[in-house]
């Protein structure tokens, strides 16, 4: 026997899910237990964790949710595995067939005085002429 079989014993497709990165990610999202909560949204991922917890409570196939929010199921897919550039439309879509909505909220303690300046614009004829000079 080989002493690489013991290694392919154990690589199943069945053990790769058990550590795939998404194996367990309804069990994280705020709507697997039916209860819909406002959730921090921070990067896609925590959006596509949310439309994929919420499609699987409702029952619903990727290709279910993908007609009736008129994208592809592969798009469908593409997102719940965090596709960082997917349209903004296309989500609100796939929203609005889930009967989820989308607000935008300050931070707390987040005000106008606590945002960075704009720096003033640089002028690079300047700035090259400095770098020029001895």
């Amino acid at each position: 026997m080989s002493a690489y079989a013991d290694i392919l014993l154990l690589s199943t497709y069945a053990d790769m899910l058990k550590l795939s990165p998404y194996a367990d990610i309804s069990d994280l999202s705020p709507y697997a237990d039916n209860t819909l909560m406002p959730t921090p949204i921070t990067s896609i991922r925590d959006v596509a964790a949310a439309v994929r917890g919420r499609r699987q409570n409702l029952g619903l196939s990727q290709a279910d949710v993908a007609r009736l929010a008129g994208v592809s199921r592969q798009w469908v897919s593409e997102f719940e595995s965090g596709k960082p550039t997917a349209e903004l439309l296309l989500v609100i879509r796939l929203l609005d067939a889930l009967q989820l909505s989308l607000s935008l909220d300050e931070r707390d303690g987040s005000s106008r005085a606590s945002l960075p300046s704009v720096s003033s614009p640089v002028d690079l004829d300047v700035l090259l002429d400095d770098y020029r000079e001895p």
